[in-house]
C-alpha cells in the first residue's frame, strides 16, 4: 500500500523498506532490519491475485475503518468508471501473428530445446528470432501476412503430430485461437487471410496481444483504448471523509453489466447505500427496480433517452404521445385508433410489452407519416411497474432538489483523476486481468489511507493534540527568548566558571 501512495517500483519499494525511518515505523521492523529482496512483492501479487482474496483484503480495510466510527452503510455513494490501458503494447495484425507465432517458438525453446531441431528450420529462426517492430507502412504486408499464417498453420500441425492428444503448449492454443480469427479456408480450399467482407470477430473476443490475451479494444465514443475497464465506488456524505469502497477491474463492457456485482460486494460488508448516485451509463428500469427491490438501494441518474426515429429526428409521434391503458391492456394512438393487440414478450418474468397497431388502422389515418413510415406501427415499452418507475425518474429530474442531489456524483471525477494520474491507475503495471485487479485495489486502500490521515482528530483528549496543547500553555512566549525556573533546564544552572 506505501509503494503504490509513493508510486515506487518495486525494487525503490524494497530499498525504502531498508533505510527508510518513516517506512520502518509504519511496518514494526527493528530499526537495524536488513527489509527484503524486491521479487517478493511479486510473489505477494501472485498470491493475492487468486481467487477473491484482493476484494477480501479491501473488505478487511473498510470493515476496521467502519469499526473506527468512519465509514457507515446506508448514506450515499457514487461511482464512475475509466478506461485502463493494457501493459502490452498495440500490434497491427501482421504484427499480431507475427509475435504470436514468435511466443510459441520461445515457448518450445524454454520448456523442450530438444524439439527445436524438429521443429524450427533455419529461415523460421531468422524471421521470428527477434522482436516485431514494423513501420507505418511495412513493404508488402499482405503477402507477408499470407506467409506468416502459412507458417503459423504449418507449425500448428508439427506440435499436433508431435504432442497427440491436445497436449501442446499453452502458447499454441493462444496461436489457434488468433489464426481462426484471422484466417479461414476459402471455397476453393486456400488458406487466406479474413476480410470486412468475411466476418470477423467482435473486439469483445477478439485477441489484441499473445502476452496480454484477456484485454479487449474499446470504442467508446471518441476514445479507443485496448486494456480493460475500472469502476470506482465512494462515499459522498456531508461532513465525512469520502472512502473509496468498492473498485471493479472488468474487461470492457456495458457500466450497467458492473452495478450489480457492486452491490452485491457492498451487501456482504454492509455497506451498501440508501442512495447511490451514478451517470448515465450505469441506469436503466430493470436496473432501478432491481435495486431497489434486492438491497433497497435507490438508484440514482438519469435515465437514458428515447432511441425511437421520432425521438431522434424530433418529429412525429413517439411513445410518449401514446395514451396506455394498463388496465384494459389497451394502448390509444394520437389520432384516437385504440389497440388490443398486447403481447408481453416471452421470458420468464416480463419486463417489456409489445403493442401492434395494424394496416387497416394506420392506412386511413391522416397523420401516418408523422407516426410511422410502413403499413404499420409498433410500439414496446416496460411493464406497469417499471413504466412509473421511468415517469417517476423523467418527472424527477426536473426538480430542483433532485437536480442540487445529482450534482454530488459530478465529484466521482475529481476521484478518477486522483486514481488515474495520481498514483497512474491508467496504466497496467502487469499483465491479466487478475494482477491489475490487485494494482487498482492496492491503489484504492493508498488513497483511503492519504485521505483519513489528513483528517484531525475530533477528540482533544487525542496523544498528539494534548501535547501540543500542554507545550503550548506551559512556554506561551518564543522558545528562543523563553527563560523558565525548571531546576532541569540548561538555563536555570549555575555555570561552573
Amino acid at each position: 500500500m506505501l509503494q503504490y501512495a509513493m508510486n515506487l517500483s518495486d525494487r525503490q519499494a524494497a530499498e525504502a523498506v531498508r533505510c527508510r525511518i518513516d517506512f520502518k515505523y509504519a511496518l514494526g521492523p527493528e530499526l537495524e532490519d536488513p527489509g527484503f529482496h524486491h521479487s517478493v512483492l511479486s510473489d505477494f501479487r501472485d498470491r493475492l491475485a487468486e481467487g477473491d482474496r484482493a476484494d477480501r483484503l479491501l473488505g478487511l480495510a473498510l470493515t476496521r475503518i467502519r469499526r473506527a466510527g468512519l465509514l457507515k452503510g446506508r448514506g450515499k455513494q457514487r461511482t464512475d468508471s475509466t478506461y485502463v490501458l493494457s501493459a502490452a503494447r498495440e500490434l497491427t495484425r501482421l504484427e499480431l501473428v507475427t509475435e504470436a507465432v514468435r511466443a510459441v517458438l520461445g515457448n518450445v525453446v524454454r520448456d523442450a530445446p530438444e524439439l527445436l531441431d524438429e521443429l524450427v528450420t533455419a529461415e523460421w529462426a531468422e524471421h521470428y528470432g527477434r522482436q516485431v517492430r514494423l513501420c507505418s507502412q511495412p513493404s508488402h504486408p499482405v503477402a507477408r501476412l499470407d506467409q506468416v499464417g502459412t507458417d503459423a498453420r504449418e507449425l500448428l500441425q508439427r506440435l499436433d503430430a508431435r504432442f497427440p492428444g491436445g497436449a501442446v503448449p499453452a502458447q499454441a492454443q493462444i496461436l489457434r485461437t488468433i489464426l481462426v480469427q484471422h484466417f479461414l479456408v476459402d471455397g476453393r480450399g486456400r488458406f487466406r487471410p479474413r476480410t470486412k467482407h468475411d466476418g470477423q470477430p467482435p473486439s469483445r473476443v477478439q485477441i489484441e496481444s499473445p502476452y496480454e490475451t484477456e484485454a479487449r479494444f474499446t470504442r467508446r465514443g471518441d476514445t479507443r483504448w485496448t486494456g480493460y475497464l475500472a469502476h470506482v465506488t465512494e462515499t459522498c456524505d456531508d461532513k465525512r471523509i469520502n472512502i473509496i469502497t468498492d473498485v471493479a477491474t472488468v474487461v470492457s463492457s456495458a457500466d450497467s453489466q458492473a452495478l450489480p456485482c457492486i452491490h452485491a460486494r457492498l451487501r456482504r460488508l454492509r455497506l451498501l447505500p440508501g442512495q447511490h448516485l451514478v451517470d448515465g451509463g450505469y441506469t436503466s428500469v430493470a436496473g432501478m427496480d432491481a435495486a431497489a427491490r434486492l438491497h433497497r438501494v435507490t438508484l440514482i441518474g438519469p435515465l437514458p433517452a428515447s432511441t425511437s426515429p421520432q425521438h431522434r429526428a424530433q418529429d412525429g409521434f413517439g411513445r410518449e404521445n401514446f395514451v396506455i391503458d394498463f388496465d384494459q391492456r389497451e394502448v390509444t394512438c394520437p389520432n384516437g385508433q385504440v389497440s388490443g393487440n398486447w403481447q408481453d414478450l416471452p421470458v420468464a418474468e416480463p419486463t417489456s410489452v409489445t403493442v401492434r397497431f395494424g394496416a387497416r388502422q394506420c392506412g386511413r389515418c391522416p397523420e401516418q407519416a408523422a407516426c410511422t413510415p410502413g403499413p404499420f406501427r409498433s410500439l414496446y415499452f416496460p411493464t406497469r411497474r417499471l413504466h412509473e418507475l421511468q415517469a417517476k425518474n423523467r418527472a424527477d429530474q426536473q426538480d430542483a432538489d433532485w437536480r442540487r442531489l445529482y450534482g454530488l456524483r459530478s465529484g466521482a471525477e475529481g476521484t478518477i483523476e486522483e486514481f488515474a494520474h495520481s498514483h497512474r491507475g491508467r496504466r497496467c503495471r502487469y499483465r491479466g486481468l487478475a494482477k491489475t485487479h490487485v494494482q487498482h485495489v492496492l491503489t484504492a486502500l493508498a488513497i483511503n489511507v492519504e485521505r483519513l490521515s489528513r483528517q484531525e482528530p475530533a477528540d482533544s483528549t487525542h496523544p498528539r493534540h494534548s501535547s501540543r496543547t500542554s507545550t503550548n500553555a506551559a512556554c506561551p512566549a518564543p522558545c528562543g527568548g523563553a527563560k523558565t525556573n525548571d531546576p532541569g533546564s540548561q538555563d536555570s544552572r549555575q555555570s561552573p566558571l
